[in-house]
């Protein structure tokens, strides 16, 4: 299982106290997932929030500061374009079909970053069509656009 989660704390909007928010990304059963509990150490407020597909970009932002990004970079021989599109668009179904197109240039070049759950869950589709890929850390400069 491939899972990444931060706990972040902040001041309660009801009371002031602290409040504090345990926000996670996961693959399950092959779908990424996202997922965050919050709960105040001094008043009844809390709540679940929980979802797939399209991460909140505060979720996002919130692991890759806890965590750093990685990248998503081809080993061997470049992958053709229309592979790496169907496996863009099979890991992230809203993505518009320009944007897969983009993201495919880009992983031929100096690679993709993300989350660590986003390039796993990319890298697990470029797999299944037999595209060698590598997931490695990345420095926080390593950062370029959204993929997920």
């Amino acid at each position: 299982m491939i899972t990444q989660g931060v706990r972040v704390t902040e001041r309660c909007p009801h009371c002031g106290g602290v409040l504090t928010r345990d926000i996670g990304q996961f693959m399950e059963r092959g779908v990424a997932r996202w997922s965050i509990e919050t709960g105040c150490e001094d008043c009844p407020h809390g709540g679940c929030e929980q979802g797939c597909g399209r991460v909140p970009e505060y979720v996002r932002q919130a692991l890759l500061r806890s965590h750093g990004p990685v990248r998503l970079r081809p080993q061997g021989e470049p992958p053709r374009t229309a592979v790496v599109m169907r496996a863009l668009r099979e890991a992230f179904p809203a993505l518009p079909p320009e944007t897969a197109r983009a993201l495919a240039d880009e992983l031929a070049g100096p690679g993709l970053t993300g989350t660590l759950v986003e390039m796993e869950h990319l890298a697990g589709r470029l797999r299944a069509r037999s595209v060698t890929v590598v997931v490695e850390p990345l420095g926080a400069r390593g950062m370029r656009r959204r993929v997920g």
